[in-house]
């Protein structure tokens, strides 16, 4: 005896099995694009915006920089603290940050205690004052009210030539002569 096939049934199964692998595809994409402690893309997708900026710069010519932010004494915190309230220390200061931002910036953690803010249509100074601003915010926002957390922060205005290495490479460096300076 043959079995009878409902090719209506067989298509609705295809486009519902189709559909859960898509929504599992969508899925895996946000998980590669995320860092697993924040809310906050991670070093691939930052650095994807940061081409997609320069291209901006060297087709219109639009400004655009970067802020290269440390989280300072991260060890210490955990040393003393554990790595529980280290790691909340690093979503407090990835909240801080997105929430002192433009919609449009892009703010994403880059590796261990470093975070990159990518501001659009914000020329040097613009960045300079912006940097300054959070600076003042992750400082007056200590952790459970009582856990000072701290940041330096360098910025580098983009340029049409940027790689996202050189320019996040720029901006480090300028990170620490703002260690140097005290400028935390």
């Amino acid at each position: 005896m043959q079995q009878v096939i409902d090719p209506e049934k067989e298509n609705a199964a295809l486009r519902a099995r189709v559909a859960e692998l898509e929504a599992r595809i969508a899925q895996l994409e946000r998980l590669a694009d995320s860092d697993t402690l924040t809310p906050l893309p991670n070093r691939r997708l930052f650095f994807r915006a940061i081409e997609r900026a320069v291209a901006q710069r060297a087709r219109h010519g639009t400004p655009a920089a970067l802020l290269f932010v440390d989280l300072n004494r991260l060890k210490e915190i955990n040393d003393a603290h554990g790595h529980g309230v280290g790691d909340e220390a690093l979503i407090h200061t990835a909240w801080v940050l997105r929430e002192n931002v433009r919609g449009s910036d892009v703010v994403a953690r880059i590796g261990g205690d470093e975070f990159g803010v990518l501001l659009e249509y914000a020329d040097a100074e613009a960045a300079r004052e912006k940097a300054a601003a959070l600076v003042a915010a992750v400082k007056v926002s200590p952790l459970h009210g009582r856990l000072p957390i701290e940041v330096a922060i360098g910025v580098t205005a983009l340029q049409a030539h940027d790689t996202p290495e050189v320019a996040l490479a720029r901006a480090d460096a300028e990170m620490y002569k703002a260690k140097r300076r005290g400028d935390a």
